[in-house]
């Protein structure tokens, strides 16, 4: 049986957030998303910060393509590492800050 964590509850650190973070690519993404504005391009249809990144930009960034990065993102979004919203046709990411402070405060906890 599959275990999640959100920062309302526990964390159980299985191996979905496990494996998301495992990937190098991921966590560079998520060092990316940390500070957009210093890593992307102004997007045409919506804020870096308020919205997240267009998943086109994080592809072209990492060297992949849309469909690689759009598995990317949907790993760290299954481990609740990240939110996502649809504007149009686009799908743009953002780190989600509370359920990290969390994370880092159960693998604090635990260790």
């Amino acid at each position: 049986m599959r275990r999640s964590w959100s920062p309302a509850g526990n964390l159980v650190l299985d191996y979905v957030v496990m494996a998301a973070l495992a990937s190098p690519k991921r966590l560079q993404i998520m060092e990316w998303l940390r500070d957009p504005r210093a890593h992307f391009p102004p997007q045409r249809d919506g804020d870096l910060v308020d919205d997240g990144v267009c998943v086109q930009f994080i592809a072209t960034k990492l060297g992949v393509a849309q469909p690689t990065a759009t598995a990317h993102m949907q790993a760290l979004a299954r481990a609740g590492l990240v939110t996502s919203k649809r504007v149009g046709q686009w799908t743009f990411y953002k780190r989600d800050e509370a359920a990290l402070a969390a994370l880092r405060q159960k693998i604090a906890e635990e260790l």
